[in-house]
């Protein structure tokens, strides 16, 4: 009997062990994270690739963030959006990250809103920086562009607890044929007025790292949002509003993901 338990628990030591080296490889292990909203099954609609979470920093260098962008740019987008939280820790990293970001390639548009993380540590400076990348700020702004007869006006927010969020004010510019929202933090879906949530198509967020750690996928103890499980990661919906949650790119403390896969999100409209 004695023996028995001793195989199990030397068992269960084993099975933690290769759980717990295989946590630091599964971030170098990203996925490529397809969604069709065209109603379609061919490939005639508009690819929007979506990016969140990379912090680049100590644990995410420029070499992989440049394997990222070739990455992007090989999947032909014609609408990058970026979903905040470039850089992690320091502010030496914010024009490491651009220096690289500027070399996207997108047939209409590359934009972008601001995480957390961008505002400590330095929100002015990643302005700088992204603009000399000629990548468009959406923080409270929009942008409208028109893709063969489709017009979409993309519309970004601020981030949920650094700065303010002034979709309500632009609301007379939800009247496009497809209407998009960037938002860096998805617990803002729960702060917009229904009457206006009905008319956005797409909403995009990242922040959650899909939990970054989770249980094989199905549930993450830490999940930096109010509402738990229910915006940790996905695909969601709430009446006639598509919203993506995306694991992200990079991690912060500590460097580890489990069942938690960073993701490029390939989205079709």
């Amino acid at each position: 009997m004695r023996l028995k338990i001793k195989k199990i628990l030397f068992s269960i030591i084993i099975f933690g062990l290769i759980c717990f080296i295989y946590s630091f490889i599964e971030p170098y292990l990203l996925v490529n994270k397809n969604y069709n909203l065209s109603n379609s099954d061919n490939s005639s609609g508009i690819k929007i690739v979506f990016l969140a979470d990379i912090h680049v920093g100590p644990y995410f260098s420029q070499n992989r963030l440049k394997r990222l962008v070739e990455r992007v740019n090989k999947l032909n987008p014609d609408i990058i959006l970026l979903g905040g939280d470039y850089v992690h820790r320091d502010v030496k990293y914010i024009p490491i990250a651009f220096s690289e970001l500027k070399h996207l390639k997108a047939k209409y548009l590359i934009g972008a809103v601001l995480g957390n993380h961008d505002h400590w540590e330095s929100k002015e400076i990643s302005y700088v920086e992204m603009k000399k990348a000629q990548i468009i700020p959406l923080d409270n702004v929009s942008q409208r562009i028109k893709i063969g007869t489709r017009e979409i006006e993309i519309f970004g927010v601020g981030d949920l607890y650094e700065d303010r969020q002034l979709l309500e004010t632009d609301n007379k510019k939800l009247k496009s044929s497809f209407n998009i929202l960037v938002s860096h933090n998805p617990d803002y879906i729960e702060r917009i007025n229904p009457n206006i949530l009905k008319k956005i198509d797409l909403i995009l967020s990242g922040h959650t790292h899909g939990g970054q750690v989770s249980f094989f996928g199905l549930w993450a103890p830490l999940v930096p949002s109010q509402y738990g499980q229910k915006y940790r990661t996905g695909h969601k919906t709430i009446g006639s509003t598509q919203i993506i949650i995306s694991n992200g790119i990079g991690t912060i403390t500590p460097p580890v993901r489990f069942f938690a896969f960073p993701q490029v999100c390939i989205i079709e409209i």
